[in-house]
């Protein structure tokens, strides 16, 4: 048995830690250790950068006012106030349907005689007519390329026949 001094603690065994895992300081999820260099904090790089921005936000607004910091007077706000109202217009109802000279319903020529008809009855009101006066150009264009169209059917058939005489 071996004397000890007064002042000597009593021998102490040796203890040794090693960190395996640490939590996450942004999600709590565990945090794998290896032992080589600086323990990690967090378990991603995109919590990392949270918690970076968290820190620097913090610390921007506990900078002075001057320097970009938050001010202590209370926010106050300019309101942009639109109304609207809502009104209800009567509206027409459809238009009468129209109808041909005989008074029947309309309905496109069915063949040759109606078609010079409905011609007829267009060149003789179109001028004059109250309704169709702000579109004469355009009813003027479609009969040309109408006409235009008839004069090379009527070209086509008249080679036609020529070629099978």
């Amino acid at each position: 048995m071996t004397k000890r001094r007064p002042d000597e603690t009593p021998e102490q065994p040796a203890v040794r830690e090693t960190l395996v895992s640490r939590a996450c300081a942004w999600c709590g999820a565990p945090v794998g250790y290896s032992g080589n260099g600086r323990p990690p904090r967090y378990c991603s790089g995109a919590h990392r950068r949270r918690a970076w921005e968290l820190r620097s936000a913090q610390d921007r607004a506990d900078a002075p006012v001057d320097a970009g910091g938050r001010s202590p007077d209370p926010v106050r706000e300019v309101v942009l106030r639109t109304e609207t109202v809502v009104r209800s217009v009567p509206v027409a109802g459809p238009p009468a349907p129209a109808v041909r000279l005989s008074g029947a319903p309309h309905t496109l020529p069915e063949d040759a005689v109606e078609w010079v008809q409905a011609l007829a009855y267009l060149r003789r009101t179109a001028p004059t007519h109250p309704g169709l006066s702000p579109f004469l150009q355009q009813l003027a264009r479609a009969c040309e390329r109408t006409a235009r169209v008839l004069r090379e059917a009527d070209t086509a058939l008249a080679v036609d026949d020529q070629a099978q005489e």
